[in-house]
């Protein structure tokens, strides 16, 4: 799971025990109160809550999308106010601790859905259960591999708000050239390689267009999963479960495939590649890649010139082996000691509801986490039929799709998988060593946790 998410998980499980230290430092941070009132807007004596809500939205596309949900909730009641802070991405959560540890966070902040629980456990997130008993269907709204991300010791600690998953696309007019049937897809990891030779193009001894690469957009750990239908933890046993055959036969698979190649020529070809128009799969480089919706389609509809492409669930190792691919994305949740958390909860309702995640799901492309809204997105007026189409495939694959949040026990465990991985692929230990190095190390940590 190479994103930049992941990498931000990881930087969020390491931030949290900065904790304490972020208590001296709190007195620089530009936190603002949610304490202020107003009269409401009939002109009565009813004070109006004010609530500052932090996200790391700033961009041109997407803060104008949050504002107007935020404008929407604002007009839609005369009870609560909410005023929305962008925070740059790699300050946002270090900025969050200190204000919670100085006793000042903010009412909701947008976080990490693999790092919940961690939070939870620290008591850096407060536990919305009491909100939920008022109406246990609530939960139902949401995929339930996201509603699970979000529960800690049986209570609720934040809500769902978006997601993503994995598919493959590929470009039809490259497989008509090649002779292949533009309208079916490789099922399986056999006959995506089958196809991607067929795709392969050379001149003279250097590549100019690649069938299909394994690490680009996804990571090995991708690949077990897919073979394996499970991560690299046992949340119900609390244990790591790395060293498995399947595991093995995946990682060699990986390791086989690329060295048809040779590093040499992966790295020189993609050397090429660039973003937007570049991008290697827009640009016609790669006949097929695996990546979410979001990545792929938003460069197909902006950039693509038209392509005419096809998207199907990620190949299976093999048949009747299962489509399993990973997830991950965001939740909306209330920090520790927030004044508010009533208003604050009301405020996560309408946020996390169908009408805002419709709109939020139509103006980015985005795969959200509530059902109603994610359906009613796919059916969307703003939407044109390859928008449907590809939205529709993404929804269908959420029942493919799963979630590995960080285990208490193991918070670390990516640190040292991945680098075991990396190993093996670069031929420096074999996948059988790489994966027992990995579940020792594991197994390790976990007890050193308890």
């Amino acid at each position: 799971m190479s994103s930049i998410k992941k990498s931000l998980s990881l930087l969020l499980v390491l931030v949290m025990s900065l904790g304490t230290f972020l208590v001296g430092c709190s007195g620089n941070e530009e936190a603002t109160t949610n304490e202020e009132s107003n009269k409401s807007k009939d002109g009565g004596s009813e004070e109006v809550v004010e609530l500052d809500f932090w996200t790391f939205w700033g961009s041109e596309t997407r803060r104008p999308i949050i504002e107007k949900i935020i404008e929407d909730f604002n007009n839609s009641q005369d009870k609560i106010h909410v005023k929305h802070t962008y925070l740059p991405w790699g300050d946002i959560w270090t900025k969050e601790l200190a204000a919670v540890a100085a006793g000042n966070p903010p009412d909701v902040i947008i976080n990490d859905i693999n790092t919940v629980r961690q939070r939870a456990d620290k008591k850096q997130n407060e536990s919305l259960g009491k909100f939920f008993e008022q109406d246990t269907s609530i939960k139902d709204q949401y995929y339930p591999e996201l509603w699970n991300a979000v529960v800690h010791d049986g209570e609720p600690y934040a809500v769902p708000f978006n997601t993503d998953t994995r598919l493959l696309f590929w470009n039809k007019d490259i497989f008509k050239e090649v002779g292949l049937d533009p309208d079916q897809p490789p099922k399986t990891w056999d006959e995506l390689q089958e196809f991607a030779k067929k795709i392969d193009q050379k001149a003279g001894k250097r590549y100019t267009r690649i069938g299909f690469l394994p690490r680009h957009k996804i990571g090995p750990d991708i690949w077990t999963l897919n073979a394996t239908g499970h991560g690299n933890w046992d949340y119900e046993n609390a244990k790591p479960i790395i060293n498995e055959p399947k595991a093995e036969e995946a990682l060699q698979w990986v390791y086989d495939y690329e060295q048809q190649y040779g590093d040499d020529v992966i790295n020189a070809f993609k050397a090429e590649f660039g973003q937007d128009q570049a991008d290697p799969f827009i640009s016609g480089k790669l006949g097929m890649v695996v990546t979410t919706p979001t990545d792929a389609f938003t460069k197909i509809r902006d950039f693509g010139n038209g392509m005419d492409f096809g998207v199907a669930p990620m190949p299976e190792m093999e048949p009747g082996n299962g489509h399993t691919v990973w997830g991950e994305g965001f939740v909306a949740e209330v920090p520790f000691g927030a004044k508010n958390p009533e208003a604050s909860w009301e405020f996560i309702k309408y946020l996390t509801g169908p009408e805002a995640q419709e709109y939020w799901a139509v103006q980015n492309f985005d795969n959200v986490a509530n059902i109603e809204g994610s359906e009613n997105a796919a059916n969307s007026s703003e939407f044109d039929e390859d928008s449907k189409r590809v939205f529709d495939a993404a929804i269908t694959n959420m029942e493919h799709t799963i979630l590995t949040p960080f285990p208490l026990e193991a918070p670390d465990l990516n640190n040292l998988v991945n680098p075991e991985f990396e190993k093996a692929l670069l031929g420096e230990q074999t996948p059988k060593e790489a994966l027992e190095a990995a579940q020792k190390a594991v197994e390790k940590l976990a007890e050193s946790s308890k």
